[in-house]
């Protein structure tokens, strides 16, 4: 439920990481979602800014409307500030603004404070982190939390900043140029920031962002098809067609499930989702070796050893059941190889996933059931796990959407992840949440608001990966309408690139001839000269 928008649904994207709401309670024991570098948490010191809870009075939807304020928190980094220089605003998106601290010490917003003496800062998106206007996330509370309420708080923020420590100088919005930056959900909020308070915000960088809301992402995993080792693609393809096409025999499923040592787990769309896990963490590539995750190619590693065994533990027993299962399904002409590589992705899978939950003595299903609406009912304020949700079920009263279905796979095309992960699976939280029980069949009030594919503006530039799996929610996506790369509108796409590649940096000790990789390298060095070009034309 994103990192996008972290924004896709797998029983809960986020954007924030795939997989990460209240149907994957459990998760990959490895790291792959942005941590705070304790050196950068400790080197900026967290402020707040008064801000209205409620912009919008004239709006129903926000009713009983709110006459009070909240905290806003923000980071800022002046250290390489002249006076009438340009004021970096990195939007925090859908997670604890801490998480980008590290950004603010050596990422893209760090370089261009520095090549520009201006000030960086990073912005807590209302509702994360300690940024809460509400005494709890019930749903009544939730009713604030909407992306246009939130691009007023980085408006308004624009307006009314103070700087602490140059209070003698007025560095607002009206005095010198804002530039906005965000990835993903961020990203296209930075773009709508630009397109719906011009005025106020001189320019943008919108990476990897997801500006058309798209209701059933099934695309979510061809760029991971398209991109990923293909040998690891094919076992991923077979993997999924026996398990879909064991879909229909009961008995096979509980089978299978006991294979996987999940015997006890009740319902079969929750195991087929259990087994799409690994394949979120292609989002948590990144450049940079100190803050990759590993985990798909680790997930690789282990599928596609055809030839042994790779765990201990598998009796004779268990390859028979594997062989039987596998020729049952139709794929009886490969069932040695397929067994040894079904049975490494159950030791995989155990160590990594299921005993990290189950070990300590929880049962399948609360460890990764969707289906427990017991589960969803708690909504204090440690439930944050409710805020992205509720954005996606919920936001501009027609959702975000980006239910990464396999479902929604072309007939012609083998499933990356079983078909039976559908809208009606994925929205679940939806309605044991939050009580929405329907679902929009279009999105097409949210992309004729904003822009969608099309949405442009001078001075917003938009950079995206050429493997990442929101790519074709973004305008760099295959259908969207071609475009040129131009200064005053840059569009680029990096090389290889996975996730807002170019959010990220290094400090210049740090280089090597191959870190930055030349893509990332070359995407930030043309970021620093439009930039420069921008500011030059004001």
């Amino acid at each position: 439920m994103l990192s996008l928008l972290g924004l896709v649904q797998v029983a809960g994207a986020s954007l924030t990481a795939l997989n990460a709401g209240i149907g994957q309670k459990a998760h990959l024991s490895t790291s792959s979602e942005w941590n705070a570098d304790p050196s950068a948490s400790a080197l900026y010191h967290a402020y707040n800014l008064s801000v209205p809870i409620d912009h919008f009075h004239n709006q129903s939807r926000y009713e009983p409307h709110s006459n009070g304020t909240f905290p806003l928190r923000y980071w800022f980094d002046a250290s390489h500030y002249e006076a009438g220089g340009p004021v970096f605003v990195l939007e925090g998106g859908e997670t604890s603004g801490e998480d980008r601290l590290p950004f603010l010490q050596k990422g893209l917003i760090a370089q261009l404070a520095q090549i520009t003496n201006g000030i960086a800062v990073v912005l807590e998106h209302r509702y994360y982190g300690t940024s809460i206007p509400t005494a709890d996330f019930s749903t009544e509370s939730l009713r604030f939390l909407s992306t246009e309420q939130a691009l007023a708080d980085v408006a308004f923020f624009a307006q009314n900043i103070v700087f602490p420590g140059l209070e003698n100088q007025s560095i607002t919005s009206d005095d010198v140029p804002y530039i906005a930056y965000g990835g993903s959900y961020a990203g296209a909020m930075v773009a709508f920031l630009r397109v719906v308070y011009p005025d106020i915000f001189f320019g943008a960088i919108a990476s990897s962002a997801v500006t058309e809301a798209i209701v059933d992402y099934w695309q979510y995993w061809e760029l991971i098809r398209q991109h990923a080792p293909q040998d690891c693609v094919h076992t991923i393809e077979k993997f999924t067609g026996i398990l879909d096409n064991l879909m229909p025999n009961a008995s096979a499923i509980e089978e299978l499930e006991s294979l996987f040592g999940l015997q006890n787990i009740s319902y079969a769309d929750d195991f087929a989702n259990v087994l799409s896990y690994p394949l979120s963490t292609w989002q948590n590539r990144n450049w940079d070796p100190a803050v990759d995750d590993p985990t798909f190619f680790e997930y690789c590693g282990n599928i596609t050893v055809s030839t042994s065994l790779l765990y201990d533990g598998i009796t004779s027993d268990k390859l028979d059941k594997a062989s039987e299962l596998i020729t049952a399904a139709g794929y009886g002409n490969e069932s040695i190889e397929l067994s040894n590589q079904l049975l490494n992705y159950v030791g995989w899978l155990n160590e990594t996933v299921l005993w990290a939950c189950i070990g300590k003595g929880q049962s399948a299903d609360s460890c990764f059931s969707t289906h427990d609406a017991t589960s969803y009912e708690q909504d204090d304020l440690t439930q944050d796990w409710r805020l992205w949700e509720y954005q996606v079920c919920t936001d501009f009263s027609h959702r975000w959407g980006y239910f990464a279905t396999g479902s929604g796979t072309p007939s012609d095309k083998p499933a990356m992840i079983s078909r039976t992960i559908d809208i009606g699976y994925l929205s679940l939280p939806c309605k044991y949440a939050f009580n929405i029980t329907s679902l929009p069949e279009t999105d097409e009030w949210i992309n004729n608001k904003y822009g969608g594919f099309e949405i442009d503006y001078p001075r917003l530039a938009f950079v995206g990966g050429q493997a990442d799996p929101w790519r074709e929610a973004t305008p760099l996506a295959d259908i969207a309408p071609v475009r040129q790369n131009t200064v005053d509108r840059p569009f680029v796409e990096i090389e290889g690139g996975v996730h807002h590649w170019d959010e990220n940096g290094l400090f210049p000790n740090e280089t090597t001839s191959s870190l930055p990789p030349n893509p990332v390298a070359e995407t930030q060095s043309y970021e620093h000269e439009f930039v420069k070009a921008w500011l030059k034309a004001t």
